[in-house]
């Protein structure tokens, strides 16, 4: 088959010594209450052979198990307001510069916590130390995506959490289909693993070494599946 790679990113990639290929597969745009297992059948099944991975979004996988919070039910305080004129603005996407995102994070671990996230990471941050915040207040907080409609109009009434017990996800796809695979949560700026299908043999370093360049991309791809091979397992 013949590999496609998103704008500003390239088809090969080495990890570890070996050449893995990916390919871009775009879909349709997914909705919440979407079938992942339908999803997989649809993209993945026609083009997947043995020993390929796939990494997914965390982002579809989440908008199928209806993992979205609604702006109107989310009531912005003053800390909010107050704390997240202080956040850091990366073009990544918005973080908790948004008051809805920075009380999102006060309504899952509290204010004081909030509170104590701040000052460190405004200490830090003069030290040259970025992320801190983040892992202070954990992981649901830094993967809620969403309450923004600069890319996706869809998504500016609406946060997307991270999608619950990924790891039996990939492995109801793999048994389900047979597709070996892991759930990302990924931008320009950083890749997380959060979750993949027991049968995969690599180490969450070399699998977050698969994507570390984000081929899923920043926009309007709407690529939100890559499958990975590797460059001598390819059948031409």
């Amino acid at each position: 088959m013949e590999f496609h790679a998103n704008e500003g990113k390239n088809v090969e990639i080495e990890v570890n010594g070996e050449v893995y290929l990916r390919h871009a597969i775009k879909t349709r745009f997914v909705k919440q209450g979407d079938s992942y297992i339908d999803l997989f059948k649809e993209y993945v099944s026609p083009i997947y052979q043995e020993g390929d991975i796939i990494s997914s979004s965390e982002k579809i996988i989440a908008l199928c198990q209806n993992r979205v919070l609604k702006r109107e039910d989310i009531k912005v305080g003053f800390w909010a307001k107050f704390l997240s004129k202080f956040a850091h603005k990366t073009t990544a996407g918005v973080g908790v510069g948004e008051p809805i995102k920075m009380q999102f994070a006060i309504n899952q671990v509290g204010l004081l916590k909030v509170l104590w996230a701040s000052l460190a990471s405004a200490v830090t941050k003069l030290f040259g130390k970025k992320g801190v915040f983040y892992e202070i207040v954990g992981q649901e907080v830094s993967g809620l995506d969403g309450f923004y409609d600069h890319v996706w109009k869809e998504y500016g009434d609406i946060g997307i959490l991270l999608p619950e017990n990924p790891s039996k996800v990939c492995n109801e796809i793999h048994d389900k289909l047979g597709i070996s695979c892991m759930i990302v949560d990924a931008n320009d700026l950083g890749q997380e693993v959060i979750g993949h299908s027991e049968d995969i043999k690599l180490t969450e370093e070399e699998l977050k070494g698969l994507i570390r360049d984000n081929p899923t991309g920043q926009g309007h791809e709407q690529t939100p599946l890559i499958l990975i091979r590797k460059k001598s397992a390819n059948k031409e």
